[in-house]
């Protein structure tokens, strides 16, 4: 439930990436220029003043002239903090942060979070109404109950924009989208089902609320809390407890599983006993949702039922019920109607968009991530939480109930046109990413990573094993097992280590090596000087010899010093050109970098092969290539003498018939700029270009660098492509998180 994981980390880890340089996870950074004393009379006095004005006479206007449309306020006051318990409004907000973190990166919605000081429930919704004009959304968050209740629908009945409870909606939307799959599956009817609730809080509530919406008659359903049955006439139960009263005889939850077809459980862990499966009916259907450990695994459930259809919280089984699939795209929807409020037509159009989404054919990436060899199923009922087609889908379906249900303002009148725009808010880098970390997951390899005695590196390797992405293979001394446990380690034995000083492995390798190198001028004593004391050389022979899948180096020694090391060791790819590839992430673009570490002056062929080489990896990360092969010429304004091999690099990909756009020679404003790129109405690139194929390393290495220090996107790499085996050489400056991309990547086969 929730966006729980399975991914493990140290507190250092976790402390370090929260507090490492800007503290925090968020910032806030103008959207408009503020570089010049015009720019800021614009944007304070006296420009500002008309669009006060206009939005005096017409507070509709203010969703036109300020970021409102697109702002959410999360908002807690800490006092059901994750399943830490009640610690405060000031503990909360590494959460609340982390929260406004993944509505940007999921559906591009800005967000602001807010840790209320109280826990007087009156104090806590004047608080929020008062802010009603600086958001377009409010998502409260980590409130507990009952007072959670009160104040969701207090602010619902006061407030004129969309709030919404993600503890209780969230899980509710999702686990629906799931039983409407599950009931699917089994032949149900929603009328006719008997449901048993187990726990009788705010996201159980919700979840009673919202299937009874569906369709579910209320007298077929029975909610358990710790005392047992929740039943009409009982003492100690709240309103909202109330509400879902049973007429039954059974008082405990052995007796109400007798013949329920489905069980949800938002309780405990361990709360529902394997031997109580036996008196549900056929094809019992359960979502164990307690957090983080669910009311019965999935193996213990299928153990004693085989034909069960289960889901939980935890992304290592198979069917999670993650919020992550759902707030997101809920708030974006209703921003972009302006919906004034979230209702269950809403809710229900989520669940219903994820259950269909889960019904269509598995996105090839996603299988390649989750390690699904199947499509919609038993083991399949829930869309995978990074299925890219999330953002295009469900915001839809929520925009057009709030229009249907007469609570969208500024309806949407060519749906078709919204949706495009909806794939164009998002990077699909970053969910490539993300799947190819889930795939590292799904698919762990053997990592090596030379420097084992850096800490950076060290870092690095546990964070990799930690995140379950592979087993990190490190190459150092014998100390680095005291390094590991004073970076909090407690079974540094478990780490592989190779030293050269007692390897096994030493006679082999050398033995390898000197049959590779006898012929270009090197003795058998340069060999097992080269294995004993270079940690490069000895990690790359490790890799020919099998003992990792992918190598990580580059911290201690510069790109071209590491680069000849290990090419004395490992060639490149039979006819291809090896290169390096700098990656640009920005929100909504990703901009590729080739060559920017390895080939002086490239060659018209090699040109064309390092261009083709990018696009396969742009494809791999999710675009459509476009290429700019860059000068400081634009179709021959100015002249010079360095342009032949550029123009010719063109006439290669031509005789090539390669399938991507390409163009050049061409200066990167015109690359870059579409008003530029308009001048020229005979150029074959249909939009800005995503691939910038660089005419030598001098201006390559300078440009990525450049960016690296004073652009604003997040850059990845350099990525090394084109070598026999899968080597990644990092830049001396990478951070340990770095690392661990450049590690995912190469296992993964992104970067190859």
């Amino acid at each position: 439930m929730s966006n729980e994981s399975n991914v493990q980390f140290s507190e250092r880890e976790a402390l370090l990436f929260h507090s490492e340089g800007r503290p925090g996870k968020i910032e806030i950074i103008a959207s408009k220029p503020m570089a010049t004393q015009r720019d800021l009379a614009l944007a304070y006095s006296p420009g500002v003043a008309v669009p006060v004005l206009a939005i005096a006479r017409d507070p509709s206007l203010a969703y036109d002239y300020t970021a409102k449309g697109n702002l959410v306020a999360v908002i807690s006051n800490g006092t059901a903090i994750l399943g830490l318990g009640n610690l405060g409004a000031l503990a909360s907000k590494p959460v609340m942060e982390g929260k406004a973190v993944l509505f940007k990166r999921f559906a591009d919605v800005d967000s602001i979070d807010l840790e209320l000081k109280t826990e007087d429930v009156d104090r806590f919704i004047d608080a929020v109404e008062l802010m009603e004009p600086s958001f377009g959304g409010i998502n409260l968050e980590d409130i507990k109950g009952p007072e959670c209740f009160i104040i969701e629908q207090t602010l619902r009945e006061r407030m004129n924009i969309p709030v919404f409870h993600d503890d209780q909606h969230g899980t509710a939307i999702i686990a629906a989208a799931g039983l409407i799959n599950a009931l699917f599956l089994t032949g149900r009817d929603i009328k006719t089902v008997k449901m048993v609730i187990n726990g009788a809080g705010a996201a159980a509530i919700a979840c009673a609320g919202l299937i009874k919406a569906m369709g579910l008659p209320g007298e077929n359903l029975v909610m358990c809390d710790l005392g047992g049955v929740i039943y009409q006439g009982r003492e100690g139960v709240n309103q909202w407890q109330s509400a879902h009263a049973a007429i039954t005889e059974a008082r405990t939850l052995e007796q109400a599983l007798d013949g329920a077809d489905v069980f949800i459980g938002l309780s405990a862990a361990g709360a529902l006993p394997a031997e109580y499966l036996a008196k549900m009916a056929p094809r019992p259907i359960i979502f164990a949702m307690a957090n983080p450990d669910p009311e019965i695994t999935p193996p213990d459930a299928k153990r004693a039922r085989p034909d069960v259809i289960i889901a939980t919280g935890r992304s290592d089984y198979p069917n999670q019920v993650n919020n992550v699939l759902c707030f997101p795209f809920i708030f974006r929807g209703a921003l972009d109607v302006r919906a004034t409020t979230i209702n269950d037509e809403m809710k229900l159009a989520a669940a219903q968009a994820l259950a269909a989404l889960a019904r269509q054919q598995v996105a090839e990436e996603v299988q390649q991530a989750y390690g699904v060899k199947h499509s919609f199923g038993p083991d399949y009922i829930i869309p995978a939480p990074f299925d890219p087609r999330l953002m295009e889908i469900v915001p839809v379906a929520v925009a057009k109930a709030a229009m249907d249900s007469g609570v969208a303002t500024k309806p949407i009148l060519d749906i078709d046109a919204y949706r495009q725009t909806l794939k164009a808010r998002l990077n699909p880098t970053t969910s490539v990413l993300t799947l190819a970390y889930e795939g590292a997951r799904a698919h762990p390899k053997r990592v090596l990573f030379a420097e084992g005695e850096e800490e950076t590196v060290l870092r690095a390797a546990i964070a990799f094993k930690d995140g379950g992405y592979g087993v990190p293979v490190l190459v150092g001394r014998d100390d680095v097992p005291d390094r590991l446990r004073a970076l909090g380690v407690t079974d540094p034995e478990t780490y592989e280590l190779h030293n050269s000083r007692n390897s096994p492995l030493v006679p082999r390798m050398v033995d390898f090596l000197y049959a590779r190198l006898q012929r270009r001028g090197f003795l058998r004593r340069d060999c097992e000087r080269m294995i004993n004391q270079d940690r490069n050389i000895f990690g790359a022979v490790l890799l020919q010899l099998g003992e990792a899948d992918a190598m990580i180096t580059g911290t201690t020694r510069t790109y071209a010093q590491t680069m000849r090391e290990i090419r004395r060791v490992i060639d490149p790819v039979a006819g291809r050109t090896p290169f390096g590839i700098h990656l640009m992430v920005g929100q909504t673009h990703t901009v590729f970098l080739a060559d920017t570490t390895v080939n002086e002056r490239p060659s018209a062929v090699e040109l064309a092969d390092i261009a083709e080489d990018t696009a396969q990896v742009a494809r791999r990360m999710g675009h459509e290539p476009r290429v700019a092969f860059l000068s400081y010429s634009t179709f021959g304004n100015p002249g010079g003498v360095f342009l032949d091999n550029i123009r010719d690099a063109v006439k290669v990909l031509d005789e090539r018939k390669v399938s991507f756009e390409y163009e050049g020679e061409m200066a990167a404003d015109v690359a870059l700029n579409p008003k530029q790129l308009a001048n020229f109405p005979f150029a074959r690139l249909s939009g800005p270009a995503n691939v910038l194929v660089m005419p030598g390393l001098q201006s390559a290495n300078i440009s990525a660098k450049l960016l690296r220090e004073l652009g604003g996107d997040a850059v990845i790499g350099p990525m090394l492509v084109g070598m026999e085996k899968s080597v990644q050489i990092a830049p001396m400056t990478s951070t340990a998180s770095e690392l661990v991309t450049l590690a995912v990547l190469a296992a993964g086969g992104i970067a190859r």
